[in-house]
This record gives structure tokens, C-alpha cells and sequence, in this order.
């Protein structure tokens, strides 16, 4: 394997180590979307418990995907922002939904078809 391919190969592994799984793509897309709460995430992602939402939300704080404060006014509220780190990605996740989208269809028609 060339040195770039191997490099390449290393990069997409780095990438898929801090976003692979199934529920940190959407988080950060319900947090992008407006969802700052740990309740209103939650409520927009189905399937996924709350023990989950709070490891993986630890773990994408760590990797400096989001950025937890705690709002203490009245009570003690905590906000997750995503980082600007995090919103460098956005155009990839974009993509992605498009692509997501797009396969749907063709499989979609594939079925007709058959």
C-alpha cells in the first residue's frame, strides 16, 4: 500500500473512531438543529435511552464535539453547544443525509421494479 493510501486509510479510521457508532451523527445533528437540552436531544433521536445520550455526549465532549455548560439562574440547567470544531463537519453530515436520502429512493425503486 502507498504511503498516501495508507495515510488516507488511517484518516477514515481517526474519522470513524470519533463519529462511528449509531446514535453521535444524531446527536450532533438534533444539537445542530436547535436541541441544547439533554431532554430535548433525547426527545428527538428515538430508540436512544438516556444512559446512552450520556455516554456519548461525555465522549463527544472529550473529542471537542460539543461543549457542555451549566446555566445556574434559577436552577441548575445544562446546555450543549456544538463546538466550531464540530461544525466543520456539517457539510460532510449534510451530504450524508442527501446521499441517505438518495439510496432510500433507489432502493425503493429497485423493489418496484422487482
Amino acid at each position: 500500500m502507498q504511503r498516501n493510501q495508507k495515510e488516507e486509510v488511517q484518516a477514515l479510521q481517526d474519522t470513524i473512531y470519533v463519529l462511528g457508532g449509531k446514535w453521535k451523527l444524531p446527536i450532533i445533528n438534533s444539537i445542530c438543529n436547535g436541541n441544547h437540552r439533554f431532554k430535548e436531544i433525547q426527545q428527538s433521536i428515538p430508540g436512544i435511552t438516556s444512559r446512552m445520550l450520556s455516554k456519548e455526549l461525555k465522549d463527544m465532549e472529550m473529542n471537542n464535539l460539543v461543549k457542555r455548560t451549566e446555566d445556574r439562574d434559577a436552577e441548575i440547567v445544562i446546555i450543549y453547544e456544538s463546538t466550531d470544531y464540530c461544525r466543520s463537519f456539517g457539510p460532510i453530515i449534510s451530504e450524508m443525509i442527501n446521499w441517505g436520502k438518495s439510496h432510500r429512493e433507489h432502493i425503493k425503486k429497485q423493489k418496484e421494479k422487482a
